[in-house]
């Protein structure tokens, strides 16, 4: 039986996964993301995600038979690649740049199969249209705390929700896992994907 291990400590993309029937086993890789700079986004996305997880599945404690996911998501805004904002003055920037614009959430994906071996990688984008929220909507959304903990400082399944006014492309990336692209990698490491729904 496969254990699939989720290499990421985003209660956003947990809950994906949840959702989409997979119950994985977190390991957080504890990598550190500032050792890559000057990439461009979906670059820096993906071989973020490569770091995070080759460096849970080199682990001892791994389950025999794991498959490891380890993603990374990245804003990508007139070029450059947006993460987790500073502080809350970065965050009110970052809307203040953002509101009535749009950008691409590029996520990487990198899937490492224990029992062959086998890693596959790939970066899912999608296009986020903001709404042009106001100050007063800005400065009460960084008050809460939520944009300091995710990529390009905004939610699209929590409270920053409504100032996106559109999406195009999948929608699980930009919570932080692609499903439709996590299902291809799967298959292409000889996995069905409806074998990873947890019974």
């Amino acid at each position: 039986m496969t254990t699939f291990v989720l290499a990421s400590a985003s209660p956003a993309r947990l809950a994906t996964l949840r959702s989409a029937g997979v119950e994985p086993v977190v390991i957080v890789s504890g990598v550190d993301e500032s050792q890559l700079d000057g990439l461009p986004p979906a670059e820096l996305a993906l071989q973020l995600a490569e770091l995070k997880c080759a460096a849970v599945a080199a682990r001892e404690d791994l389950p025999e038979d794991a498959l490891v996911l380890g993603c990374d998501s990245v804003l990508e805004l007139d070029g450059d690649a947006l993460g987790k904002p500073d502080d809350a003055d970065d965050a009110v920037r970052r809307w203040r740049a953002m509101r009535g614009r749009s950008g691409v959430l590029r996520t990487g994906h990198c899937l490492h199969d224990t029992a062959t071996g086998k890693v596959v990688a790939a970066t899912a984008s999608t296009t986020v249209h903001f709404a042009e929220v106001t100050d007063e909507e800005i400065h009460a959304y960084v008050a809460t705390g939520e944009p300091l903990w995710v990529a390009g400082a905004f939610t699209v399944d929590g409270l920053g929700g409504a100032f996106v006014r559109e999406i195009e492309g999948d929608h699980h990336n930009v919570v932080g896992v692609s499903l439709p692209l996590l299902r291809e990698l799967a298959a292409e490491l000889g996995h069905s994907w409806t074998d990873l729904w947890s019974r």
